[in-house]
């Protein structure tokens, strides 16, 4: 592992968010980035693209010697975050409840030789 970053508490479910960080696992960085650029899941495609450059950010400022060009996504997932409780509004008075999911980000980059 090169470097490592985290998104946390992102307001999105992570079953969804699964999805598409499914399609970036063991890709180059410029190959995964391009990926999510045309995956059709907007709001997945763009809190996983800001962890993936973080990531990236995080790599060059350890290291200024690393080549962003042989960077790999070694190892992501996606955990689920607290959940947030919510009211909606019912007939006759009364109110349903529901959740709002929220995801961790996690993305640790390695460097291909």
């Amino acid at each position: 592992m090169i470097s490592k970053a985290t998104g946390r508490f992102i307001r999105m479910s992570p079953q969804k968010a699964r999805l598409t960080m499914d399609l970036i696992r063991g890709m180059n960085v410029n190959q995964a980035l391009m990926t999510l650029k045309f995956t059709n899941k907007p709001k997945a495609t763009r809190e996983i693209e800001k962890v993936v450059k973080s990531a990236v950010a995080n790599a060059t400022h350890k290291d200024e010697n690393i080549d962003a060009d042989n960077l790999f996504v070694e190892r992501c997932f996606i955990n689920e975050g607290p959940r947030l409780k919510r009211i909606r509004p019912a007939p006759m008075g009364r109110a349903y409840r529901y959740q709002r999911r929220t995801a961790h980000i996690t993305i640790e980059l390695g460097e291909r030789k």
